[in-house]
């Protein structure tokens, strides 16, 4: 059976991730870690109210350690993976699981690249919108005709996000959902991967020059590219690219299918990942049933 293990990015945070995930023997370690790495109690916005929780300064770390958790408990019995691919900031907390650096150096990354991302464009200035049914191909015509548009995320066949100016986003949803078709704005607070996050990158940059990448102990499919990384070079040059540059997810799907995955395990808070696989018919499962049920097709 060959396992990639898939970690999600922002927007799979809720109120209550700590109390849920404090379950896990590992939890108090990770937990412990996190807060003495970021200087405050991030466990207690974990737990707090959804507002604070969503600021990306604090979605990311939040997402991070859960997930980086979830890997641990499933890791300890015995479960690897082939390869692994993290969404947008999933990928950080991939890096962290292929062991290219350690969990404190990553959950310190990830609320670095949170507070940079804040701090690139005037919040309520830029947003995201999800588009379901409409292909890539007429979505990369139709963001032309507005100022400020992108592509960011090429999710799978059925939903592609797109990302800019708040104003264009109001626009284009309106006008879309005139035409019959079905786009919603996401509750995200920045154009992410866009080039308006081009200084965010480069602070990013600065960042992660000083740190030393290991060779991941497991190939990583990388946002960027969509194809697998192991020389740590090229992994910061393609973590870096993506915080203002699209995250080819779909893509990455069908390169691990073509490297001949048949089981992905998504580990974070919630099912997004798996379930938007599971749409598509491929074999998808989140952490939960594994670690707690053992649901496992052949180790």
């Amino acid at each position: 059976m060959i396992r990639a293990f898939i970690f999600p990015g922002q927007g799979s945070q809720y109120s209550g991730m700590a109390s849920d995930f404090s379950k896990y023997e590992s939890w108090d370690e990770y937990a412990q870690k996190a807060n003495e790495v970021l200087g405050f109690s991030i466990t207690e916005i974990m737990d707090g109210d959804e507002e604070t929780l969503k600021l990306t300064e604090n979605a990311q770390p939040a997402i991070y350690l859960a997930s980086y958790v979830a890997y641990v408990e499933i890791f300890k019995k015995g479960i690897e993976p082939e390869y692994v691919a993290g969404h947008s900031l999933g990928e950080y907390t991939a890096l962290a699981a292929a062991g290219v650096y350690d969990f404190e150096t990553g959950i310190y990354l990830v609320r670095k690249r949170g507070e940079y991302i804040s701090q690139a464009i005037e919040p309520g200035k830029g947003s995201m919108a999800a588009v379901i049914g409409v292909s890539a191909e007429e979505l990369e015509e139709l963001v032309k005709k507005y100022e400020g548009l992108y592509i960011a995320n090429y999710n799978s066949n059925e939903q592609t996000v797109v990302s800019g100016k708040a104003e264009s986003i109001k626009s284009f949803v309106i006008n879309l959902t005139e035409q019959g078709k079905r786009a919603m704005e996401l509750k995200v607070s920045g154009p992410f991967h866009t080039p308006y996050l081009d200084s965010a990158r480069e602070k990013m940059a600065k960042e992660i020059e000083h740190i030393k990448f290991n060779k991941p102990k497991y190939p990583i499919v990388m946002n960027s590219v969509a194809k697998e990384i192991s020389d740590p070079h090229q992994i910061k040059h393609y973590v870096l690219e993506q915080i203002s540059g699209p995250v080819y997810w779909k893509q990455s799907i069908d390169r691990m299918l073509e490297l001949g995955v048949e089981e992905f395990i998504e580990l974070g808070p919630k099912n997004v990942l798996s379930s938007m696989l599971k749409k598509a018919k491929f074999n998808a499962k989140h952490f939960t049933a594994v670690v707690q049920e053992g649901v496992l097709d052949g180790k």
